[in-house]
């Protein structure tokens, strides 16, 4: 099988690459940069090599380097924004400020003629988020890419096919980034698209075998496309040992508590143990109105529940979690920035009485995870669920938590989801729901006053969830859902869409 290194300089996107070589049926495996040799890469026998990016300069002695030895092993590297800069910097170029100014966001990008660029438009549109960038380019390079404000926004050696670009091809606002990565994938590296999800499944089924037998795994469940997906999994690879343990707190949508039972307790066989603890999240929660605050309780009480569980059960060696990479990034695990502490990743607690946590699709985007649940058999409506972050509603009720303010919002958010079905654009909004603002306004019903919450709809279209365009929903749509919410849910008095992308915003509202 044909494998592509991504050789990790601390950039937020490294998993993000590893995806997109992924999406072309190539494996992709991530090794941060002071953990592999020349020797090692050579000896591993990669494709190619991916520099990922970084927040460093490359001039900055502190800054992260590598032995140039690399670009003499006779395999492609491609270097991405950082890794273009580090390149052009072993190779021998100069690497400064920017003269014009820093360049972010959507740039348009004039490309020459080179196997890098094949299928790609003279001028298009790349995302740029960069402060240096190379002045010179090395010897036996020449540049093949510029902007408005940046000369060098793309260098090659074919001789020795090494390509560095300055923008983020990785990332969907790049039009055609994929084309790019897909050219340097099978023009350059000479791959062979042999990689698919279900060699993941078989791999990760015989892994777990191996590293939990003879032991009694419990798994968080939470009932949402990526706990379900894991306990699958699990299941196949323990079948018995395992004890999927769902937390009732509270905090689920309309009805979601008897559905996970049924579903997954029933159709799967799953061994299956609900734990209704509404009144003990809430009153954890009694007060609080910061949502880190709410996460790290929300992720400490979880594992307190779990060790109750645990200890009824009986000797329990193993926590498994639904963690994707989203919730790792946003949590700045690495040297990545904190974004906000996921319940099962950045809040956990210091101290928890399993041996050992395992999270199989850790390394997993949302869309490969919907894939995999699909190559375990998982019907497509279990498959396609709509995300729901671990906290649950407790990250859709801004401000304080209590019990009337979540059935107010399980009733709002049930109306627009039944909306959107309605319509029959499911398949195009990745996800969707409503927020219940700490905002109270005036509003007038039947010639009398009211004064009640704001609810916010919020619907987003991505393709792995690290970047998101807020969704293009039809007017009346939105308001159907307005007009139900508002007449169907007393204490609801206005209701606002959202019409923020991520970056800037994030998926959810805390």
């Amino acid at each position: 099988m044909d494998k592509i290194l991504v050789l990790d300089f601390g950039g937020q996107y490294n998993q993000l690459i590893a995806r997109r070589v992924r999406s072309e049926h190539v494996y992709a495996e991530i090794k941060p940069y002071n953990k592999i040799s020349p020797q090692e890469i050579k000896e591993a026998g990669y494709k190619g090599i991916i520099f990922t990016g970084g927040p460093n300069s490359v001039y900055d002695t502190a800054s992260p380097h590598y032995d140039p030895e690399v670009l003499e092993l006779g395999i492609p590297v491609l270097g991405i924004c950082y890794g273009c800069q580090l390149l052009a910097h072993l190779a021998g170029g100069e690497i400064t400020p920017a003269d014009s100014g820093s360049e972010y966001g959507k740039t348009e990008l004039y490309t020459e003629d080179s196997v890098l660029f094949g299928g790609v438009p003279r001028e298009s549109i790349c995302w740029m988020s960069h402060t240096d960038y190379v002045r010179t380019a090395p010897e036996g390079f020449k540049v093949i890419a510029h902007t408005d404000k940046c000369p060098c926004a793309a260098i090659s050696d074919d001789s020795r096919k090494l390509y560095g670009v300055q923008f983020h091809p990785e990332v969907t606002h790049t039009v055609y980034g994929q084309q790019i990565l897909r050219n340097f994938l099978f023009s350059v590296c000479g791959c062979k698209a042999d990689w698919k999800a279900e060699s993941f499944v078989e791999s990760s089924i015989e892994k777990y075998k191996t590293q939990l037998a003879g032991k009694r795994v419990l798994l968080a469940l939470s009932g949402g496309v990526d706990s379900t997906v894991a306990a699958v999994l699990l299941n196949k690879a323990i079948g018995s040992n395992l004890v999927c343990v769902f937390v009732d707190h509270g905090l689920m949508r309309k009805d979601e508590g008897d559905y996970v039972e049924q579903t997954l307790g029933g159709k799967f066989g799953i061994n299956l143990i609900r734990v209704n603890a509404e009144e003990r999240f809430l009153d954890r929660l009694k007060g609080v109105t910061d949502p880190e605050q709410k996460r790290k309780i929300i992720g400490e009480e979880f594992i307190r529940v779990f060790e109750d569980e645990a200890k009824k059960l009986g000797k329990i060696n193993v926590l498994v979690q639904g963690t994707i990479y989203p919730d790792v990034i946003e949590s700045g695990k690495g040297d990545s920035a904190v974004i906000k502490s996921h319940h099962n990743v950045g809040g956990l607690p210091d101290v928890i009485s399993f041996e050992e946590i395992v999270e199989p699709l850790r390394d997993l985007f949302k869309d490969e995870v919907r894939e995999v649940g699909k190559q375990l058999g998982l019907p497509h409506e279990l498959v396609w669920r709509q995300p729901f972050p671990g906290p649950g509603l407790a990250v859709r009720v801004i401000g304080e938590i209590t019990k009337d303010k979540l059935d107010l919002l399980r009733e709002a958010d049930a109306i627009f989801r039944e909306e959107i079905a309605k319509a029959g654009i499911e398949s195009s909004v990745n996800q969707y729901f409503a927020v219940l603002t700490d905002l109270r306004s005036v509003g007038v019903m039947g010639d009398a006053r009211t004064y009640g919450y704001t609810v916010a709809l919020r619907a987003v279209t991505t393709d792995d969830f690290m970047t998101a365009e807020w969704a293009r929903l039809p007017y009346e749509v939105l308001e159907k859902a307005s007009s139900r919410i508002t007449n169907e849910v007393k204490g609801i008095t206005r209701v606002v869409y959202d019409i923020t992308s991520k970056p800037p915003a994030t998926v959810e509202w805390e």
